[in-house]
């Protein structure tokens, strides 16, 4: 998609905030999930294999099958409004909008987009931009960089810039993983939880994987996920017994980052460890990731293996703490531009002023 927008002189430049998430099929359904993952696949910083050896190994080997599997999860955790990660991402939206609107004069405009799937980065950018937004904060939703998936969505919006005749100025947000607010917010949840339901023998903090050669190569995930685990053990005064951070989603036969959840809970279950309960601070949203893997799934492997109780605590979806977190960050990135914001009347009579002085729009 191309923007639409035509440069008008005196035109008023607004600033924008793009959230952007993963993404996610459009529905619970094996037709749905195929387009999603030849996408969400076939993207080298996703999977760092050599196109040749991929590509033959993506078509005749995961797309004929990985698609019905998948949908199946889906369905189990399905909403009536849709996917959770985009019912979450819609509303976080929204609630950050209006945060914006009570501490700004001319807030900004505040959307989301999926790197993946709909709504599209490209979409919403050109929208932006035809809506008068001349300056952009790309804020992913992944408070933990990494290749695959920060990486991936800015590459995402650079691609749509490149095709702008008249590109916005961007800044962008690489990572939040120590945030005082994002952490506080994390605790809180966490406490909110165990003052409701107790408190469990062992706290599994459960970040998504990455593969190992990722954190060779360089990318720094590995240790943001450490620092925001030992932040929230800190915050929650947990001591190293009392807590493990480790990893789920492990994708193929090669080597992830280690200790790997599901083999931290069956070592727990076979030692018959009372309760354990699972956050998993890598998503702010809840998702597939953490309500089918995690609380189904994980929740089987301990059970199975001799544990007693499984608790999953939810993600921070709409919690107002996160909102308003969200919304600390979002200013701390904005400073100095929604300042030099220009007011509708001024707009308008610069364009005015331009006019006369003989320009043709």
């Amino acid at each position: 998609m191309t923007s639409k927008f035509h440069y008008q002189h005196g035109s008023r430049n607004r600033t924008g905030v793009l959230l952007v998430n993963l993404g996610t099929p459009v529905a619970p359904t094996a037709q749905a999930l195929r387009p999603y993952l030849k996408e969400f696949l076939s993207n080298p910083r996703v999977i760092e294999v050599p196109r040749l050896i991929w590509v033959p190994i993506l078509h005749g080997f995961i797309l004929p099958f990985r698609p019905k599997v998948s949908a199946e999860k889906y369905a189990k955790i399905w909403m009536p409004e849709g996917s959770p990660l985009k019912v979450h991402t819609e509303r976080q939206t929204k609630l950050l909008r209006e945060v914006l609107q009570t501490r700004f004069k001319n807030p900004p405009m505040v959307e989301y987009a999926m790197n993946i799937g709909t709504p599209s980065v490209a979409t919403i950018l050109n929208n932006m931009q035809d809506k008068g937004c001349e300056r952009i904060l790309i804020l992913p939703l992944f408070p933990q960089y990494a290749a695959s998936s920060t990486a991936a969505a800015m590459d995402n919006v650079f691609a749509v810039l490149k095709r702008m005749r008249n590109q916005p100025a961007i800044r962008t947000v690489k990572q939040y993983h120590d945030d005082p607010a994002y952490i506080a917010a994390l605790a809180h949840n966490v406490r909110d939880y165990w003052s409701a339901n107790g408190r469990p023998d062992k706290l599994i903090i459960s970040f998504h994987g990455t593969p190992r050669s990722s954190l060779d190569k360089g990318d720094p995930y590995h240790c943001a996920c450490q620092k925001t685990g030992r932040l929230l053990a800190e915050a929650l005064a947990l001591d190293a017994s009392q807590y493990a951070v480790c990893f789920q989603s492990r994708f193929g036969k090669a080597k992830w980052l280690t200790p790997y959840t599901a083999a931290i809970l069956e070592q727990l279950g076979k030692a018959q460890i009372q309760r354990v309960d699972v956050i998993c601070p890598g998503f702010v949203s809840d998702c597939l990731e953490t309500l089918e893997e995690i609380a189904i799934e994980a929740k089987n492997t301990f059970i199975q293996a001799g544990g007693k109780e499984f608790h999953y605590i939810p993600c921070l979806n709409e919690r107002n703490d996160w909102i308003q977190a969200l919304a600390d960050i979002t200013c701390t990135h904005l400073q100095g531009w929604l300042d030099n914001e220009v007011s509708e009347e001024t707009a308008q009579l610069s364009r005015k002023l331009a006019l006369e002085m003989g320009a043709k729009s």
